[in-house]
């Protein structure tokens, strides 16, 4: 099937271009992108002003991950532009911005709805047909997982070849030379020491047909590590980085609309509780109050500001009934305890067989994940307008599909007349996959008949919001006579099946009780992801007993590798010292087959100057692997952390945590250096704090200062560094959070003698 201008190209003003979504079947979806005035559209994904200026179209959430500036480098780098004259915008819903990297790492939770599994060929990779089939039918623009790069580097490379092309066609008609001889760089076309502006020759370029297959650069995009070491300038800075800087950046809580109010609300308890009772009188007392809305399970009131609103929805007292179960931290506990104990398990993944070796194990532990809130800076905020049968939304959102379509059945009008204009996060850790706030503030608006901008209050967040599950596991291990060849390895964990019951909220709307009973029972591999040893142990096994929970729950950064690399590498540290072993090279010794990870404990160790671990050293060290499906094959990233930690007057202290990742080709080192920074220093927080106990459906950590979170003062110092790899790029954001836990856990049984086995750290005293 032929390229040509007119499938590539929409002219300015056109909005008729067709494009192909290759798949088994080809299928022709109209641009996403209109071009105004003097504009011109390539592929949905690039606009070109008729100055040169280029936006590049990013269909994924901004949350302070970079995203933005790493896919206009992707375009910048392979077009040959000028950094200065290049921005980015939001794209609008369009099966062109499918995500067949995620929909098919999520094809266990959208196939679901087949079961038995349906062809389970068909959806297995991203190139499978099921898979993009299903990721441009919903469409599928979810940010999650680290996919956008593999799922987008491709088309942005394809987009800006095509239009490079196109320019060197039409300079190469003016020197009357093959456009294939010519380069560009810096705005310009050149060819030796003559050179002509991207703006000069756009007419003209517009009449050429782009070759079939994109005449890609020989290398793509990317920058060596040792060419960026830390405090290094970037190449390619932010472009989100001077708005941010001045204070000039427009979140979701900035937007102003002409007549809007401002709301603010009260949830129930966590689990199936309903509003009873409230004082409206009390509220209309408050000056500035223009309405009270109330639905099932929640009260808003609405005023002239959201202090005044706040103040008149507290001062309603209201008041909710439970209708069913609530979360009580005492019988989650109790729930899991009896699940790990007596539950029945289904054997998600084996290598061979570890229970005849089991029936008496050498070694058993037992490592316990308390729920933990999301706690983004920027709490929930939606802007909602509904007028004339059409309704606009300003919300922060990881899913505009899932909003545009649940906003629509709330507003009562067709998912074509919503317009969603998705806005930056400040953070999320996916605490902005839940949609609930789009729909709040939609039944709001329409119930006053006024735009109305809906803010959670901090409390809000922390009530309403859907924390990371609570897991135990119990790993056991038979240990042959020289008390250190590890033989067999068995990991039961007992969990609800919350990969499963996220799904069914994110991608079938499903509200959160019955996406609780739609996971109810139900093995989930996904929520126990990352749990198989990665070490050669002959036989080893992993099981799941579903527990059924009062407590909803969700997505959350890391996922399940950042609880189950915590008790795995835990527990391979008992292991080691159940033996008398050196912890570094009683991993090695069983990484048989898995070089870069290898590679990146001992380059760790070097970095940290690894003592060995020994007796009150304040060493520890963890490592982790992570793979994504990706259309040219299987991606992977590793990474390997030595913590040094001790205990200081009843706390632990974190001096220093240093990492070694292999994340193959980098884009951006400085980001992704950013990236593994936050993401260790989210993981510290959460081994040291971020969670909550539930008490009568309330969370008994409610406000940040509540939650532990380290200070400034408890940072400890972090060093970075990246093998060089020509691998395919791996996204860092969620492996970095993966091995610090475990490693400050190790860190301080090497200080204090203690194994911390409950996540936070702290949660059982020092």
């Amino acid at each position: 099937m032929r390229l040509t201008r007119r499938g590539l190209l929409i002219g300015a003003g056109g909005a008729g271009a067709l494009l192909v979504a290759f798949a088994l079947s080809p299928r022709r979806y109209a641009s996403a992108l209109v071009a105004g005035p003097d504009e011109h559209v390539f592929d949905s994904f690039i606009r070109l002003a008729k100055d040169g200026a280029i936006s590049v179209a990013v269909p994924v959430c901004e949350m302070g991950q970079g995203i933005s500036t790493l896919l206009a480098q992707v375009v910048a780098v392979e077009l040959g532009a000028d950094w200065k004259r290049v921005g980015v915008e939001p794209t609008p819903p369009s099966p062109i911005y499918g995500d067949p990297v995620l929909a098919a790492r999520w094809a266990p939770l959208w196939q679901s709805r087949w079961q038995p599994r349906f062809l389970p060929a068909l959806a297995d990779t991203p190139d499978d047909w099921l898979a993009r089939t299903h990721a441009e039918r919903e469409p599928m623009m979810i940010t999650a997982e680290g996919t956008a790069l593999a799922a987008f580097e491709a088309p942005l490379r394809a987009a800006a070849a095509g239009l490079r092309a196109m320019l060197m066609q039409a300079a190469a008609a003016q020197w009357n030379v093959g456009w294939e001889t010519l380069d560009t760089a810096g705005h310009y076309v050149v060819n030796g020491k003559q050179r002509l502006a991207f703006a000069a020759l756009i007419p003209e370029a517009v009449t050429y047909d782009p070759p079939e297959p994109p005449a890609l650069r020989a290398e793509p995009p990317r920058e060596r590590p040792g060419q960026f070491p830390e405090g290094a300038r970037p190449r390619y800075p932010r472009l989100d980085l001077p708005a941010k800087a001045d204070g000039s950046f427009v979140y979701a809580g900035d937007v102003r609309v002409p007549g809007m109010v401002h709301a603010a609300i009260v949830h129930g308890p966590q689990g199936d509780t309903v509003l009873s009772s409230f004082d409206r009188k009390a509220a209309e007392a408050v000056p500035g109050l223009v309405g009270v809305v109330q639905s099932k399970r929640w009260v808003a009131a609405a005023a002239k500001t959201w202090h005044a609103a706040h103040k008149a929805v507290l001062a309603m007292e209201p008041r909710f009934h439970a209708a069913g179960r609530i979360a009580d931290s005492s019988a989650l506990d109790a729930r899991i305890d009896t699940a790990l104990r007596k539950g029945a398990a289904t054997r998600l993944m084996a290598e061979g067989d570890p229970d005849p070796l089991l029936a008496k194990p050498s070694l058993t532990a037992r490592y316990d994940i308390e729920p933990a809130l999301h706690a983004p800076l920027e709490t929930a905020t939606a802007t909602a307008r509904l007028s004339g049968g059409k309704l606009e939304l300003w919300l922060a959102t990881q899913a505009p599909e899932l909003v545009r379509r649940q906003a629509a059945r709330a507003a009562g009008v067709s998912r074509r007349n919503v317009v969603v204009y998705p806005m930056h996060a400040g953070g999320s850790f996916d605490a902005r996959l839940d949609a609930r706030i789009a729909v709040e503030a939609v039944e709001i608006a329409k119930a006053l008949g006024r735009p109305v901008q809906l803010m959670w209050s901090r409390w809000e967040e922390a009530l309403a919001g859907y924390p990371r599950t609570p897991v135990s596991a119990l790993l056991s291990a038979s240990i042959g006579p020289d008390k250190r060849q590890l033989l067999g390895l068995r990991t039961r964990m007992a969990l609800p099946a919350t990969a499963i019951e996220a799904g069914a909220r994110l991608l079938d709307g499903a509200d959160a009780m019955d996406a609780q009973a739609a996971a109810k029972d139900r093995a989930d591999p996904l929520a126990c992801e990352g749990a198989m040893p990665l070490y050669a142990i002959p036989e080893r096994a992993v099981d799941h007993v579903p527990v059924y929970l009062p407590l909803p729950t969700a997505r959350y950064r890391g996922n399940a590798h950042a609880y189950s690399a915590f008790f795995t590498e835990s527990f391979i540290d008992e292991c080691a010292h159940f033996g008398g072993a050196e912890p570094l090279s009683y991993r090695i010794g069983m990484l048989t087959g898995q070089p870069r990870l290898a590679a990146c404990l001992v380059g760790a160790a070097r970095m940290a100057m690894w003592g060995g671990g020994a007796d009150a050293s304040g060493q520890g060290i963890a490592c982790h692997r992570m793979d994504l499906a990706a259309p040219e094959g299987p991606r992977s990233g590793f990474i390997a952390v030595v913590a040094t930690a001790r205990q200081e007057e009843g706390a632990i202290r974190v001096d220093q945590l240093t990492a070694l990742l292999d994340i193959g080709r980098i884009v951006n080192v400085d980001i992704a250096r950013q990236q593994v920074e936050g993401g260790m220093l989210f993981a510290l927080a959460q081994a040291i704090g971020g969670s909550t106990a539930y008490a009568a459906g309330l969370p008994t950590a409610g406000r940040l200062a509540q939650l532990g979170l380290p200070l400034l003062a408890d940072c400890p110092k972090v060093d970075i560094a990246f093998a060089e790899s020509d691998e395919q790029p791996f996204d860092p954001g969620e492996l970095a959070t993966t091995a610090v836990a475990p490693a400050i856990a190790n860190a301080l049984f090497s200080a204090t003698g203690l194994r911390f086995r409950r996540l936070p750290l702290l949660s059982e005293g020092l």
